[in-house]
C-alpha cells in the first residue's frame, strides 16, 4: 500500500506492506486530516519514524469480530497495554508503554490502510458525513476541556488561536454555554468566527479585562505568554499546543498570580460523535482543501499556509 512517512523534515510517499489481518481490525482509510501535530512531527517533534496521521474515517475490512466488517468507523489514537498500574487506575491514555496512532510506535492514517484494536473503534452515526467524521479526534480533544475544567455560562473564557483546534474549542465552549472570545492573528480566520457571531481580537495587544479560563490553542511557542497576559489572578490556563522545540517563558506571573495551568490532550470520542450527530454541518466551513495521498507534499505545504484550516487527504 502507499503510505506517507517523515524524512528529512518533509512527508514522503513510500510503499509498505498492508497491515496483516489478526488480533486488530484492518481499516481502509476514506479520509484523513492533517493537523498541527502532524506538521510538527514532520519537522522532528517526537522523532516518529513510522506512517504519519491520526485523524481519520474509514471502513473496516477485516476484524476479530466479523460483525464489524463493513462498518464506517473512527478510531481513538492511544493503544494502552491494559495491565499496568496506570491503566488499572483508569488512565489508559497515559499508559507509559502505549503506542499512539501516527505519533509514537504505531503506523498512522496517511496510508491506504491502518490497524487498530476493536476497542479503539467507534461507529460513525449515519447522518455524519465523511468530511465531518474526520474531525472526531480533534473535536474530542476540544471536548476534553469540559472534563478537566469547570465551565459554566457565567465563565469569562478566551481562546488563544484562530486555527484548526482553536476554532473547534470555541464551538465546544459555546455549546457548553460559555460563549468565548477568540484572540487570533489571521484576519481571514477571525472573519470566519465573526460570521458565527463570536467576539474576536486580532493582533498582539492583550485584550482588555482578564478572563477566568484561557484556552491556549495557538500552536506557537508564544501562545502561553499571550495566555498569561489575559488570565485573571487564580484563573486557569488550558494548554493545548504542541510544537517542535522549546518555548522561553518566565514563570513569575504563574506564581505571583497563582495561575493554574492544565495540560490538555486527547478526549473521549463519544461526546464528539454526539456533537457531530446533533450538528452535522458543524465543521463544514473548516475544510480548506482536499488532496489525494499521492500529493502529500503539496497537502502539507497547503496545511502550513497561514490561511489554511483543515486540509484533507483521500488515499
Amino acid at each position: 500500500m502507499k503510505a506517507a512517512v517523515a524524512r528529512g523534515g518533509a512527508p514522503v510517499l513510500v510503499e509498505k506492506p498492508d497491515p496483516a489481518p489478526g488480533a486488530e481490525a484492518v481499516v481502509r482509510v476514506l479520509l484523513a486530516g492533517i493537523c498541527g501535530t502532524d506538521l510538527e512531527i514532520a519537522r522532528g517533534y517526537l522523532d516518529h519514524r513510522g506512517v504519519l496521521g491520526h485523524e481519520f474515517v474509514g471502513v473496516v475490512e477485516t476484524a476479530p469480530d466479523p460483525a464489524w466488517a463493513g462498518a464506517r468507523v473512527v478510531g481513538e489514537i492511544n493503544v494502552p497495554c491494559g495491565v499496568c498500574p496506570t491503566c488499572a487506575s483508569g488512565l489508559p491514555r497515559h499508559c507509559p508503554t502505549r503506542t499512539v496512532l501516527g505519533i509514537a510506535g504505531r503506523d498512522g492514517a496517511f496510508a491506504e490502510r491502518l490497524a487498530l484494536p476493536l476497542a479503539n473503534l467507534h461507529h460513525v452515526p449515519a447522518g455524519v458525513g465523511d468530511e465531518a467524521a474526520v474531525f472526531t479526534e480533534p473535536l474530542a480533544a476540544a471536548h476534553e476541556i469540559l472534563d478537566q475544567v469547570e465551565i459554566d455560562p457565567g465563565s469569562r473564557v478566551l481562546v488563544v488561536g484562530d486555527g484548526r483546534l482553536g476554532q473547534l474549542c470555541a464551538r465546544v465552549l459555546d455549546r457548553a454555554g460559555a460563549r468565548p472570545v477568540v484572540w487570533g492573528k489571521h484576519p481571514e480566520k477571525v472573519a470566519l468566527l465573526e460570521r458565527l457571531g463570536y467576539r474576536t481580537l486580532v493582533g498582539d495587544a492583550p485584550p482588555g479585562g482578564r478572563f477566568d479560563v484561557v484556552v491556549e490553542a495557538s500552536g506557537s511557542p508564544g501562545g502561553l505568554e499571550r495566555a498569561l497576559a489575559a488570565v485573571r489572578p487564580r484563573g486557569t490556563i488550558v494548554l493545548k499546543s504542541t510544537y517542535h522545540g522549546r518555548a522561553p517563558l518566565s514563570l513569575t506571573a504563574i506564581v505571583v498570580d497563582e495561575v493554574t495551568v492544565v495540560g490538555s490532550r486527547c478526549g473521549s470520542f463519544a461526546p464528539a460523535l454526539a456533537h457531530l450527530a446533533a450538528e452535522p454541518a458543524l465543521t463544514a466551513d473548516l475544510v480548506s482543501e482536499r488532496y489525494p495521498l499521492s500529493e502529500i507534499a503539496s497537502a502539507f505545504a497547503r496545511a502550513s499556509d497561514s490561511d489554511a484550516l483543515k486540509v484533507l487527504l483521500a488515499p
